[in-house]
């Protein structure tokens, strides 16, 4: 049988939509129903403008508003926090097919050399204890300090046994209080009737590439596995073997094409594709769309890198660059700062895509955005630091 070929335009155009930015980001607003749609969202501590998740969120329903998250976590216990590629908020309904990345980060940590000595039950016994009787603690409630400050990763002993049984599951975040974490005892968080179901390493397997593949849409053997980062990539191929998904060709943003997979209604999902709203939208550098790099430049021709760790002098951009997004193209990137003290939306620089003409009517898209996102975090002046385009 011949592979389906999927054009340049339909791969991007099934991408956005099955992301939740192909349409204006309007209409009644469900946060917990966008994090379900999208599998997590991920966490981020930098606020240049809003933190990665508000951002996030915010960009599928500009209704959400930063306190709107908490709630879903610290009361409704409707999302728990755990690490897929990085620190994120997952649905709690898929907490039984999440017992196995328990165990693999549990291995993982155990075997880091930063971790040294966290996988005796006794060293923390007392910290566990101490949650037991006092409830829910953050790292502050701990005096123990750092062997080696100076260094980046450097971490107390306490903050080490407490990001350990963290990512084994033995803890789990309670709520959040500007943004520090509360860790409490996981029978305390994860409701027991979710906590003890039972399911084989081959069904959770099963669950999360099938749950990648749909949410991707279409998508090769790294990129099912990147998408939860839950499984090796000798477990995903095994789970191709078996599963026998749709193989398709992808056409790239060059004409080139890749062997990918696809979910069993790709037709459908095709043949349903509407046009994409010509909205100009300022994405966070952690947005879904936009966090897997290779995807991003094979399927837009957009080539992007977060630079916050790379020397001031040594930057092509900036410190925290956000990508445009207008219809189904990235048409430039913008560096943005919002000094909430004094309501001001403060715009640095501004770079157009090589070959993008940057018409009035673009600029005022922009615009129109700027003053969205500035309303959104109280910034209600837009200051322009830069040349702005006439």
């Amino acid at each position: 049988m011949t592979a389906l070929t999927i054009s340049n335009e339909q791969a991007r155009r099934l991408w956005l939509t099955s992301h939740g930015l192909a349409t204006a980001p309007t209409g009644p607003l469900d946060v917990y129903e966008i994090i379900q749609k999208l599998g997590f969202v991920q966490l981020d501590t930098i606020q240049v403008v809003s933190r990665a998740h508000h951002h996030i969120l915010w960009s599928r329903n500009q209704a959400y508003r930063e306190h709107m998250l908490n709630p879903l976590l610290a009361d409704e216990r409707r999302i728990f926090e755990h690490f897929t590629h990085d620190a994120s908020v997952i649905p709690m309904e898929f907490l039984p097919m999440w017992q196995r990345q328990f165990r693999r980060k549990e291995s993982q940590m155990g075997k880091a050399s930063w971790f040294a000595g966290m996988s005796n039950e006794e060293a923390r016994a007392e910290i566990k204890e101490r949650i037991r009787k006092e409830g829910a603690l953050s790292t502050h409630a701990f005096e123990t300090k750092a062997e080696n400050p100076k260094q980046m990763w450097s971490r107390p002993p306490h903050k080490k046994a407490l990001d350990y049984m963290w990512y084994a599951g033995e803890l789990a975040t309670c709520y959040r209080k500007d943004f520090t974490k509360f860790y409490n005892l996981a029978e305390r968080v994860f409701p027991e009737t979710l906590r003890n179901q039972t399911l084989t390493e081959d069904a959770q397997l099963d669950w999360l590439c099938h749950a990648a593949l749909d949410r991707l849409g279409f998508a090769t053997q790294g990129e099912i596995q990147r998408f939860w980062d839950a499984s090796s990539a000798k477990e995903t191929k095994a789970w191709i073997t078996q599963a026998n998904p749709l193989p398709v060709t992808i056409e790239n943003a060059d004409g080139s094409t890749t062997e990918a997979y696809a979910t069993p209604d790709i037709h459908d999902r095709i043949q349903s594709l509407t046009e994409i709203t010509p909205r100009l939208r300022i994405l966070n550098p952690f947005d879904p769309v936009t966090r897997d790099r290779l995807r991003l430049e094979r399927l837009f021709g957009f080539e992007y890198r977060i630079e916050m760790f790379v020397p001031a002098a040594k930057r092509k951009w900036g410190y925290y660059v956000y990508p445009l997004l207008e219809g189904d193209r990235f048409v430039g990137r913008i560096e943005v700062k919002a000094t909430r003290k004094d309501g001001t939306l403060n715009v640095l620089n501004l770079w157009s895509e090589s070959g993008v003409r940057w018409s009035k009517n673009r600029q005022k898209k922009l615009d129109a955005e700027l003053n969205r996102l500035g309303r959104f975090v109280d910034c209600t002046n837009v200051m322009w630091t830069c040349t702005k385009p006439a």
